[in-house]
């Protein structure tokens, strides 16, 4: 299991390695080099995503490793509670930045023509901290869209016994 802790409470989400093998080993060297700590959740669209892992509350982006594999046809679907993997328009282009889904988002799965993104885990516990983060006031900032007024810091991500 890995836990975040914000700025407005924890949470803790639980891998699917079996199905999502590349994304989730990805996603634990980003933990275990501690590259979440420090970051915002930049991006808040209440009844949709609230999306993390690349930006600093200044809105700069975090240096990240290659882009890895979309395995987006691993089963798993965009549903409430779970979490994906954040990438361009080219399929392959994921590294740090993921988003919790706060709603099941059917349209985000793979389908004919569309590649879908890539479910690689799920909310175990704290889904009310991650609706907390929803419910922020947001607007424009450093060129984004949907940014908390107030950043909403990460201030670790740490691997825990289950």
């Amino acid at each position: 299991m890995i836990k975040f802790e914000t700025s407005l409470g924890d949470f803790s989400i639980e891998l699917n390695s079996a199905e999502a093998p590349i994304t989730c080993q990805n996603f634990l060297e980003y933990v275990t080099s501690k590259h979440f700590d420090g970051t915002i959740f930049h991006r808040v669209i209440p009844n949709f995503v609230i999306q993390g892992g690349g930006m600093t509350p200044d809105m700069s982006q975090k240096k990240t490793r290659d882009p890895i594999k979309n395995e987006s046809s691993n089963g798993l679907k965009n549903r409430r509670g779970t979490l994906s993997m954040a990438r361009t328009n080219d399929p392959n282009s994921a590294t740090s930045q993921f988003f919790v889904n706060l709603k099941d988002n059917a349209f985000l799965d793979p389908g004919p023509g569309n590649a879908g993104y890539a479910v690689f885990a799920y909310v175990a516990d704290g889904m009310s901290v991650v609706d907390k983060i929803a419910a922020v006031s947001t607007g424009p900032k450093g060129g984004h869209e949907d940014v908390p007024k107030e950043p909403v810091l990460v201030s670790a991500v740490t691997v825990i016994d289950g």
